[in-house]
């Protein structure tokens, strides 16, 4: 009988495509989500729990009932904008649902734990390339919530023994290659999905924020990586912390961005289609470059980034786009 991981946020773009990695490597991944942001109907790989990270009762009762090795966990609120709106939401959902979820885990004995963070914890230091060694200084709600959830798991390793892999990525994008599961959220914010929902006239056009960035192309840059890649990495993150590796936390990106330019290119490129643009002004907040130093993932982990190509990311998820989307 396989082991079993509970993977939190598993309805979710990110963490659907994780329970797909984690089958293929031998793990039952149980996937725990209220649903507000993810999909039943990508649930495909594992047992479905439904329950909210608030609810230490519930959560007991999925680690008594799963007795899992391990946690990975994806579920949060993930809007930049809107954290800064609403910081309450951010602080409530990420970091008092994180704490529970760690509480019951050390409770269950479940003392492996897989952690998705983000660059945002980094904060505003534009056009540096950033490694795990840069100090972090989040400038906003998300950020901030997700830099406490990594001091929790410091702070509970000293106590209790807890040993956890934390992951800080940049711009995830593609989905599964076979399209079993995809991208899709609601409202959508992220640009490749925007831009192919232009190409297909779900939308009038895409638009640029900001022409007039000190870049080749005016246009600002970002490190991209695959989702499959992304997720491999968590299981490789997930036999680390089996090896008796210890904690330790790991950037992942390619080390080389695109510009915004330079996707739509290769968006018409790949789908032989055109990109309807409105060029807008440039958005409060938004950083001229922004790219990993991901050689610790390469070097420990044996990470390799094979799909994150811009041809691949946007061709898998052209895919995807073709196939329909979840139903709620």
């Amino acid at each position: 009988m396989s082991e079993t991981v509970l993977v939190t946020g598993g309805a979710g773009y990110i963490g659907s495509h994780a329970c797909k990695a984690l089958r293929s490597a031998g793990y039952t991944p149980v996937t725990f989500d209220n649903l507000s942001t993810g999909w039943e109907a990508a649930v495909k790989f594992g047992p479905f729990e439904q329950g909210d990270l608030l609810d230490r009762a519930r959560l007991d009762e999925v680690f008594q009932k799963h007795r899992p090795v391990a946690v990975m966990h994806f579920a949060a609120f993930s809007q930049v904008g809107e954290s800064m709106q609403d910081p309450g939401k951010y602080w409530r959902n990420n970091v008092i649902g994180s704490l529970t979820l760690v509480e019951a885990a050390v409770a269950a004995g479940c003392l492996n734990f897989v952690f998705s963070s983000t660059c945002a914890t980094y904060g505003d230091q534009d056009n540096v390339v950033l490694d795990e060694n840069t100090p972090q200084f989040p400038i906003n709600s998300y950020g901030a919530s997700k830099k406490a959830i990594e001091d929790i798991l410091v702070n509970f390793e000293q106590a209790y023994g807890l040993k956890s892999v934390i992951f800080r990525y940049f711009n995830v994008a593609g989905c599964d290659p076979d399209a079993e599961v995809g991208e899709f959220h609601q409202p959508e914010t992220h640009l490749i999905p925007l831009m192919l929902d232009a190409i297909a006239g779900k939308r009038d056009a895409l638009t640029i924020f900001g022409t007039d960035y000190e870049t080749p192309d005016g246009t600002c840059i970002r490190d991209y990586v695959h989702v499959c890649d992304l997720v491999d990495a968590h299981v490789l993150g997930l036999k680390w912390l089996e090896g008796d590796k210890g904690s330790r936390v790991f950037n992942l990106g390619t080390g080389s961005g695109f510009s915004v330019r330079e996707v739509v290119d290769e968006s018409r490129a790949v789908t032989n289609m055109e990109v309807p643009i409105v060029e807008g002004a440039r958005r409060a907040g938004d950083c001229t470059k922004l790219v990993s130093g991901s050689e610790r993932a390469v070097t420990e982990l044996g990470w390799r980034p094979e799909r994150s190509t811009l041809p691949l990311m946007i061709a898998d998820a052209w895919k995807w786009h073709q196939t329909g989307h979840y139903d709620k």
